[in-house]
């Protein structure tokens, strides 16, 4: 059993669905309104922790209903919750999400999120020394990032950072770094290389990249340079709110297995969360994410042995 310890935010998710996006000034009616737990730490955690992984939280939420409702839903995910702070400085961190033809858009207000500050971690060192891998996002202030890949340094543990909301990143933190897994929009921008070809900068980073490309997979480099490609799995998608951050909990569940094996668990993984509605709603367990694999492993056999 994988120790995952996720330092990240909390939210809760406020989900409208419509028949398209509104434009500036317009106002329309939506189709259904709900509320979901999230935040791309939470997310995270729950997915890591419904593939088996031990899971400890380290987030800030406030001292109100959403708040509560979250940490009750963590505890009852099985998620340690001992380091998780909370605040009457600020409301509990929301995204406001709106659906379209299983698009999204998102505007997220950070809220408790943003209190959670490089002390807090310090008090939380003895979390840092009990992991074997810390998993973090940037839906955090980046010096509380930065200062868990110090302390994950310090404990000798691997720090997956996935750089979402993309922000360029500092030498020093990418150093600490042992794995990045940004999208194909926030390579450029979290390794200052904007204009660059993405295979080359993946390339540029042997083992220590994955890039995901929604419905075309997963690309990394392996220890010798080489791009290898992890292809999606086909599923008929209903909310793609959650695909990235189970897709890196499952990193993190599976992270002792080889890189290679972790990318294509964690792409089954991200296929199926899309298969629901809600970001966590879709995070499959363990057996479910087995039977899939089992599954797809037969149907490519099948292939293979009618040509």
């Amino acid at each position: 059993m994988t120790r995952v310890l996720v330092v990240g935010s909390i939210n809760m998710d406020l989900v409208v669905e419509s028949n398209a996006f509104p434009r500036p000034g317009e106002t329309l009616f939506g189709q259904h309104f709900a509320t979901h737990p999230g935040g791309k730490g939470a997310n995270q955690a729950v997915a890591a922790a419904r593939l088996g992984a031990q899971v400890t939280m380290l987030g800030c939420v406030g001292n109100d209903g959403f708040g509560a409702a979250l940490k009750a839903g963590l505890i009852a995910e099985g998620i340690d919750v001992r380091w998780l702070k909370q605040t009457d400085e600020a409301a509990t961190g929301i995204a406001q999400i709106t659906l379209c033809d299983a698009q999204n858009a998102i505007v997220v207000v950070p809220g408790a999120n943003a209190l959670l500050l490089p002390a807090d971690l310090d008090a939380a060192e003895a979390a840092f020394a009990d992991c074997d891998v810390v998993l973090t996002q940037l839906e955090v202030p980046l010096a509380t990032v930065e200062h868990a890949a110090l302390l994950a340094a310090r404990h000798g543990k691997p720090l997956i950072l996935n750089p979402a909301p993309a922000t360029p990143l500092a030498a020093e933190l990418l150093q600490c770094v042992a794995l990045l897994t940004p999208n194909e929009f926030e390579l450029g921008i979290t390794l200052r290389a904007a204009d660059a070809d993405w295979e080359t900068l993946v390339a540029q980073m042997p083992a220590r990249v994955v890039m995901t490309k929604g419905e075309d997979g997963a690309w990394f480099s392996d220890g010798q340079g080489q791009l290898q490609h992890q292809p999606g799995f086909k599923v008929e998608a209903v909310d793609t709110t959650g695909a990235g951050d189970t897709f890196n909990g499952a990193l993190a569940a599976f992270w002792p297995l080889g890189l290679a094996e972790a990318v294509w668990r964690a792409s089954a993984a991200g296929a199926l969360s899309v298969t629901k509605a809600g970001a966590q709603g879709g995070m499959p367990d363990l057996a479910t994410l087995e039977h899939f694999l089992r599954t797809h492993l037969q149907h490519a056999v099948g292939l293979a042995a009618t040509h």
